[in-house]
C-alpha cells in the first residue's frame, strides 16, 4: 500500500494533525487537570485522552481504510492486528511523566506502519512548537516555531567522546553498566521520543535503551532516525520491526548514526 499512498502528502497532513493534538494538550497543560492510573500503574491524564480523540478522529477521516492503533486503545487482540499490512501507530502523549513534571519534554507521535516497518514518522513538541518528520525515501526534517523546514542528518561518524542520550525518568542499572563499558562519553538526559530526535539531527551519537518501551513509543521516531541516515536496531544489531508478535512491548534497542561502529560490543556478557 505504501507504493500507492503518497507518503510525502500524508506525512505533511500528519504534521498538521499532530500540531492540532498539541494544542489540545497545551490547553490542559496550562490548567488544573486530573491524573488517573492505568492497569500497568502508569499515569494517564486528560491530555492523553484529548490528544488521542483528536488524532484518531483526524486519521479516520483522512484515511478511513487504514486502521489506527493508539496507546489509549491498544487492547486489540493480535489475531486481529496480525492481519494488518498497513496501519497508523500513535502515541498521543509520549512522556506523560514529563508532562506531569511540567518540564516540556513530551511529544505527540504519529507513525504509519507498512509490512512491519515505519514508513512515516511525525513528532510534535507542543511546548517548544517544534516538528520532526520524515517519510520513507523522503528524508527527515525539522521545523522550529512554524518556520521553514530544514533537512536533518545523523552524525555518521561518532565523536571521539560520544554524546549518549539517556532517559530522564527511566535510567536503569543495565544502562549505567553499558555507559561504564563505553568509556569516556558525554551523557544527555532527555524525556520521551526527543532522545531519538537528538540522534536524528546529529546532536547525539547514540541512544541505548535498556528498559521497557512499547511499539508506539518508538515507531514515529524510528522512521525519522532512519530517513536522517541512522539506524534503530535490537541489541543484536538487527532491525527493530512492528506488529510481529502478541506483545506490543519492544525488545531493548540501540539508536545511532555511526553504522561502522559495533555498539553491541559494550554490552555486558549476559545482556539479553
Amino acid at each position: 500500500m505504501s507504493e500507492i499512498l503518497n507518503l510525502e502528502q500524508l506525512c505533511r497532513q500528519c504534521v498538521t494533525i499532530a500540531r492540532e493534538a498539541g494544542e489540545r494538550i497545551l490547553e490542559i497543560y496550562n490548567s488544573d487537570y486530573s491524573i488517573e492510573e492505568k492497569d500497568d500503574k502508569s499515569p494517564l491524564t486528560d491530555a492523553d485522552l484529548a490528544a488521542h480523540n483528536a488524532i484518531v478522529k483526524a486519521l479516520s477521516t483522512l484515511t478511513p481504510e487504514i486502521p489506527v492503533l493508539s496507546e489509549e486503545s491498544a487492547k486489540l487482540p493480535f489475531a486481529e492486528r496480525r492481519q494488518w499490512h498497513t496501519y497508523w501507530l500513535v502515541d498521543p502523549l509520549d512522556g506523560t511523566k514529563e508532562f506531569i513534571k511540567r518540564n516540556g519534554e513530551f511529544t505527540v507521535n504519529i507513525a504509519l506502519i507498512h509490512n512491519h516497518q515505519s514508513v512515516i514518522g511525525v513528532i510534535h513538541v507542543p511546548v517548544l512548537n517544534i516538528d520532526y518528520y520524515g517519510w520513507q525515501q523522503g528524508g527527515s526534517f525539522k521545523i522550529e516555531q512554524g518556520g521553514e523546514a530544514r533537512a536533518i542528518h545523523v552524525q555518521t561518524q561518532a565523536r571521539d567522546k560520544p554524546v549518549v542520550v539517556g532517559s530522564r525518568s527511566h535510567a536503569s542499572e543495565q544502562f549505567l553498566a553499558y555507559m561504564k563499558n563505553l568509556g569516556d562519553a558525554e551523557l544527555l538526559s532527555m524525556g520521551s521520543s526527543l532522545k531519538f530526535c537528538l540522534v536524528a539531527e546529529g546532536r547525539a551519537d547514540h541512544y541505548p535503551r535498556k528498559g521497557l518501551t512499547s511499539e508506539w513509543d518508538t515507531a514515529a521516531a524510528q522512521c525519522i532516525v532512519e530517513q536522517a541516515g541512522g539506524r534503530v536496531t535490537k541489541l543484536d544489531m538487527t532491525e527493530l520491526n512492528y506488529n510481529t508478535k502478541d506483545s506490543l512491548l519492544n525488545p531493548f534497542f540501540f539508536v545511532f548514526g555511526d553504522a561502522g561502529r559495533d555498539w553491541s560490543a559494550y554490552l555486558e556478557p549476559d545482556a539479553d
